[in-house]
């Protein structure tokens, strides 16, 4: 057996990029494997990095968003300033944008060792440092600046600063968005509110093309793409407007979700000759673009209705672009695109942000009778997220939403694999959203679902790949969702090109339509049941806290674990709730940390894992692995899973 210890492993995510599922994987695999792990969490600026990397043996830097040669691009210097080049250093998950030789050339001129693309298994990880440390010697941890807790174990009396604002003590709305507009230089453009909803009057509303959907038993059928300049996404547009896309989506930026507009206008500046073949951006920074280039693009479809997708740690100048350029639904809020995607961003802190998107939002109704749809991201941290913690999250949401005068909503959910389960979550959510609203006196509010194709990492097989398309498609078509969020074939290797998109929506559209469909798994029915009962315990307990307001409650709910996300990354989510498959696939609460569930629902919960244990025999760490890696690796025969 290999002697891993006293062996320093110092891992973490870079830059602006959220993922954090893979790295707590990858850590829960390197401890149980006999290393020591500094584990650093995601977000991480090169400087910080670099520091806590003095003394160790290797350094394993993740980069999903594809923006590694822009974070890392003062790596080598930082290293040695640091003394921090001794170590061997890892790169991996999907650090370029296209994958092709040259770039993944620069990465290594950088300083890594092994430079990973796409999916790869932590034995294998595990397998390179046995051989890339073998006949080194060893550090001790005196020789390190970061020898205390590591990041990932900090206290969480340490994250929750008693002395922040409550999420309601905010400016007027008029004077925050005299503050707003100025954030960046195009933001005067969409200062006159009633030129921007003749805009919007002009194009198409998403919140009447679902209600038709709806009314017409259809599943409308959504790709998000996004590329850095104007021409270029109005060609994809066109692509996947003929391809047959029921809406279509500007997927913004990483470096504009993080408000880093000045890095984007640098890059655009230098990129300026060939924009529309640049590859230095993920999406599409409408900021930076501006209202003249928003309202441009969406003029030529106006048969299609539009959404802007970002995760945008500040979403207000986005959202008045976005409603300016004659975008009519926005993606996002203060629990949903918080928990999963920021390491450092306290609720008390998003709530009142979103608060101004949703009083935006409303203020386009009450004035010009102009109906945005505000869409919560209950996909959350995608791998194996209980389906009540999604109904929970969208339901604060939308209620925080209503009483600002948002009047559609659609609920997010993401598709687990186990069809019965993803049925009723489905349904669940359409039920419970439902309940809170009406009883809250929100019964004019328009309630939608929307189902997310399977988002956590997909199998490199392109042959499975599109047996999971087809398979959720028809797990969609069944569950009666207004919409659905498409995937590709490529989700393992690559960002989707139209091409890909285009492929995609074929393959999604014949599920849908074609003339036969599977019945309805006789337990679907039980599964709804049951997460309507999960959740409405969640939501009573939290609807009832002694908090002045819902906002203060959200918050609350986060920092006293009543709402627990797992994988999440935020320093505020108590992180204690954490989820395995059940004999069947579905997904069970192998912990409910402090979540308040019913004692009945919670004594199921342990009886489901204990079972899974008994027929597998392992141990509940390794079987959480092997569930949130299983369809990455391609351990699987048909979609939806069948165990």
């Amino acid at each position: 057996m290999t002697d891993r210890s006293g062996r320093r492993i110092v891992l973490a995510g870079v830059g602006g990029d959220s993922h954090s599922v893979g790295l707590i994987i990858l850590r829960r695999a390197l401890d149980r494997a006999g290393f020591t792990v500094d584990f650093l969490s995601t977000q991480n600026p090169p400087d910080e990095l670099c520091s806590r990397a003095r003394g160790a043996d290797a350094v394993l830097v993740s980069n999903m968003d594809g923006h590694a040669a822009y974070y890392l691009r003062d790596l080598y210097g930082l290293r040695i300033l640091h003394g921090a080049e001794d170590a061997v250093w890892y790169l991996g998950g999907n650090p370029s944008l296209t994958g092709d030789s040259t770039a993944v050339g620069e990465l290594h001129g950088l300083g890594f060792r092994r430079v990973f693309l796409g999916y790869v298994d932590p034995a294998h990880v595990i397998a390179c440092l046995d051989e890339d440390l073998a006949g080194r010697n060893r550090h001790t941890p005196r020789d390190h600046p970061g020898s205390g807790t590591p990041t990932g174990h900090r206290s969480r009396s340490a994250w929750c600063t008693p002395t922040l604002p409550p999420a309601l003590e905010q400016a007027s709305f008029g004077t925050q968005r005299e503050e707003v507009l100025a954030q960046w230089h195009t933001g005067h453009q969409a200062g006159d509110l009633e030129d921007n909803a003749a805009a919007c009057a002009a194009r198409l509303s998403l919140a009447r093309v679902q209600d038709q959907a709806e009314r017409e038993g259809r599943v409308l059928v959504h790709p998000r793409t996004g590329v850095a300049g104007v021409q270029g996404q109005s060609e994809l547009f066109r692509e996947l407007y003929e391809a047959g896309a029921d809406v279509l989506s500007f997927q913004v930026d990483s470096l504009t979700r993080n408000n880093l507009h000045q890095q984007v206008d640098l890059l655009l500046k230098e990129s300026s000759a060939q924009l529309d073949t640049f590859h230095g951006l993920n999406g599409f920074p409408l900021v930076n673009h501006g209202v003249a280039a928003g309202r441009s693009i969406t003029a030529q479809f106006p048969e299609m209705p539009f959404q802007v997708r970002h995760s945008t740690r500040d979403p207000r100048l986005l959202a008045e672009i976005t409603y300016a350029s004659g975008v009519t639904a926005f993606e996002g809020g203060a629990l949903t695109y918080n928990l999963p995607y920021y390491r450092d961003y306290s609720p008390r802190h998003s709530v009142p942000r979103w608060a101004y998107v949703d009083r935006l939002t409303g203020l386009y109704h009450e004035r010009f009778g102009i109906t945005i749809d505000r869409e919560f991201f209950g996909v959350l941290t995608a791998a194996m997220v209980p389906a009540c913690i999604a109904v929970v999250a969208c339901v604060l949401e939308a209620l925080l939403a209503a009483q600002e005068g948002v009047k559609s909503v659609s609920l997010g959910y993401a598709e687990q694999g186990n069809r019965a389960q993803d049925i009723g979550a489905i349904r669940a959510l359409r039920r419970v959203g439902r309940h809170y609203l009406d009883r809250h006196g929100h019964e004019d509010v328009a309630v939608h679902t929307v189902f997310h194709q399977y988002m956590a990492a997909f199998p490199s097989d392109p042959e499975k790949s599109r047996a999971l398309l087809h398979g959720s498609a028809v797990t969609a078509r069944l569950s009666g969702a207004t919409r659905l969020m498409l995937k590709t074939a490529v989700e393992s290797s690559r960002i989707p090109s139209a091409a890909h998109n285009a492929e995609g929506l074929v393959l999604v559209k014949s599920a849908l339509e074609g003339p036969d469909a599977p019945p309805v798994p006789a337990e679907a029915d039980a599964e709804e049941d049951l997460i309507v009962r999960e959740a409405s315990s969640v939501l009573d307990a939290i609807l009832a806290l002694d908090a002045s307001g819902l906002g203060e409650r959200v918050a609350l709910a986060v920092e006293l674990g009543l709402l627990d996300v797992p994988f999440s990354p935020n320093q505020w989510n108590a992180g204690r709730a954490m989820s395995v498959r059940d004999r069947d696939g579905a997904v069970r609460f192998a912990d409910p940390g402090a979540i308040p569930l019913p004692d009945d629902i919670v004594r199921f919960h342990a009886q489901a894992v204990r079972d899974r244990q008994a027929r597998d025999r392992s141990d509940l760490d390794v079987l959480i692995e092997r569930d949130v890696l299983r369809t990455a690796r391609g351990a699987f025969d048909s979609w939806p899973l069948t165990d």
